[in-house]
């Protein structure tokens, strides 16, 4: 996406409310640091790829509209 994508994207990573320290599942696959979750790490590099990120799959659509137009 970072160096080939012409179109815009919007991404989601489920699992944001597990608890701090604790991996469950795949969503613990990547891990930024001590202080990063997993879902902040992958959201953090999804955006440094223009990735347009949401926090809920509520605003998906209301995002890719945004994008869309911009």
């Amino acid at each position: 996406m970072k160096e080939h994508g012409t179109k815009p994207v919007v991404g989601f990573i489920a699992g944001q409310t597990a608890p701090k320290g604790r991996t469950m599942g795949h969503a613990g696959a990547i891990i930024g640091g001590d202080d990063d979750t997993a879902a902040e790490a992958k959201m953090k590099i999804m955006a440094e790829c223009g990735i347009h990120v949401v926090k809920s799959p509520a605003t998906i659509g209301e995002t890719m509209a945004k994008a869309l137009k911009g």
